[in-house]
Formats: C-alpha cells, structure tokens, sequence
C-alpha cells in the first residue's frame, strides 16, 4: 500500500539544479520531481526531512513502511554511477552503506540511513582519520572485481593517448614535463592493472558511521558511501585522502614530508608495495590534471603538482 503524500511536493534543490550544464541534464532534473514521487510510492516511503544532494544526487531522508529510517537517492546512469549499486551489493554492507533496494535503468537507490553528521572529515585527529580510511579501504579492496565492471586498463590507457595533446595547453614546460614523467609511471605498470574492486572516490566525507540505533555488531565502525567502481590496483585509491584536510598539510613546516607521511600510512596499512603504489598515484594525478585541462586549466594545481613531486622525491 503506497503512503498518501498530498501534503508534500519534491523540489529540486537550486544549488543541485545548476550544478551540472548541457540539456540532458537539465532534461533530468527537470524530470526529478517526477521521478522521486513514483519511487516514493513505488517503494512506500514517507519523507523525512529537507533533501540534500551532491554534484548530481539527490538524497531524500524517507521512512519506509516499518518506520524504519532510510534515504532515496536518485542520480543519471552513466559510467561512474551504473555500477554503484553492483559494488554496493558485493561489499554486502559490512563496510560500506547497505543497499535495501534499486531500480538501476533509473539510477534509484534505496540505501540504509547512516549519520550525516559524522563523516570521518570530523575526526579532529587527522592521523586517525587517515587511519580508519586506510584500514577501510584494504577492506573494501579485498573483494575481487565482479565481471562487467569498468577496467583500470581501459582508463589508463585512453589518459596515455590524451596526454601529448593536452599537455601542450600548459603554459609552463617544466609543468608538461612533470605530466609526461606522471604518465611515464603508469605506463610501466599497465601490465598488470589489477582485479580489486575499487572504490574509487573515498574520500573523508564519504565515509559515515551507522547511525547510533542501528549499530550492529561486527560491523565496520565507518561505512563507504556514494562508490564508482572500477576493477583494478588498490594503488589508485590513495589520491583523495592524500588531496584532503590540505590546510594541515599547508600547516607543517614540511609540506613533502607531510604529504609522504600520509603516503606511507596509507600503503603501509593497506599492505601495499610502494614502487607500485606511487606509479598510480601519478597515475590518479594525472587523470585529475587532464580533466583540469578540459576544462579549460593552462596550469596545474599546486597541490597536484606537490603530490607528485613529493612522490617523485623532488
């Protein structure tokens, strides 16, 4: 039995409806209203609160038809978000955000409700937050990729190929070099690409813990949100976490020395070899660059240029 929601009407937050450009997306969020209603009844919830969104999510806090609290989250199906749900379902919830159900033609998911207010960006000790993201994700990178999923590989590769081009966008040479040394590391590891299932994107803010209620034992105490999965070496996960809290890196008297402190945490929790590690790292710096540069960069941002120096060791 669908819940009578006459008092309520979905709207598109302003900030998520300009977030994006193009007519397809304007197309979809002007089609969201719609689409959140049907899956309101289709599934039986009630709002629960004011929507929030990301770049192109909207989130609606729901109660289903126990009461129990959860949150539909509707997105585009594209590349980075067809797959969520497939990785969602694999992890299985014990370290990521649990998935109670899904229509993936629509891009709707109905997810376990986790506590908002505490991602690990508030974890005043930004050790122990990289700590617990570390640990995370080693979790999350022990399952093997299921098959279907994009490849590493095939996204490497086709950065290879772009970057003669757009590297002459870059104003300054020693910047084209140090985007040529970038790609030269994972070029010499595309031989072996990996077959973990990644995350992707996990950064401080999507990592949340269970809601206090809902605790369950055995449970990881921090849980994954909002993955783009990709199959392939854990290596290429460590980008986000060294990139985030920057103002305490900024704040030490050692900015390489900081950011190679974070590096060698992070491999040394996850178990990963170094040499490896640091080549798709350079790897994830320069896929970062070179959407930089689409859209429009005739230089590289300074902290992307002091990871990769750091990492590089000059």
């Amino acid at each position: 039995m669908a819940f009578s929601r006459s008092q309520s009407q979905v709207e598109v937050p302003a900030a998520l409806a300009v977030s994006q450009n193009g007519d397809a997306w304007r197309a979809w969020t002007a089609a969201l209203p719609t689409l959140a209603e049907g899956f309101l009844d289709r599934w039986s919830l009630r709002l629960d609160g004011p929507p929030v969104h990301g770049a192109v999510a909207l989130v609606l806090p729901v109660l289903q038809a126990d009461s129990s609290p959860a949150v539909l989250k509707l997105q585009p199906v594209d590349e980075e978000t067809r797959d969520e749900p497939l990785a969602l379902r694999v992890w299985g919830a014990r370290h990521a955000v649990g998935l109670l159900n899904t229509a993936p033609d629509s891009g709707a998911m109905l997810l376990e409700r986790l506590d908002a207010a505490r991602s690990l960006a508030t974890v005043p000790d930004g050790t122990a937050a990289l700590q617990h993201l570390s640990e995370l994700l080693k979790q999350l990178a022990a399952v093997p990729a299921p098959a279907g999923l994009r490849l590493l590989a095939d996204i490497a590769r086709a950065m290879l190929d772009r970057v003669p081009t757009y590297s002459r966008s870059l104003a300054d040479p020693s910047e084209r070099r140090l985007l040529a040394t970038c790609a030269a590391a994972m070029r010499e590891l595309l031989d072996e690409p990996g077959d973990r299932l990644l995350h992707w994107d996990l950064h401080y803010d999507n990592v949340l813990a269970p809601l206090p209620s809902l605790q369950v034992s055995g449970r990881a105490p921090w849980l994954a949100i909002d993955p783009k999965p990709l199959a392939g070496d854990p290596g290429f996960e460590l980008l986000p976490a060294l990139r985030n809290r920057w103002d305490d890196i900024i704040g030490t008297a050692d900015v390489p020395g900081a950011i190679r402190h974070r590096f060698h945490l992070m491999t040394e929790v996850f178990g990963l070899d170094r040499e490896r590690a640091t080549g798709w790292t350079l790897g994830r710096v320069l896929q970062n660059c070179l959407w930089d540069i689409e859209d429009g960069a005739v230089t590289l941002q300074p902290e992307q240029k002091a990871i990769a120096q750091a990492l590089l060791g000059s």
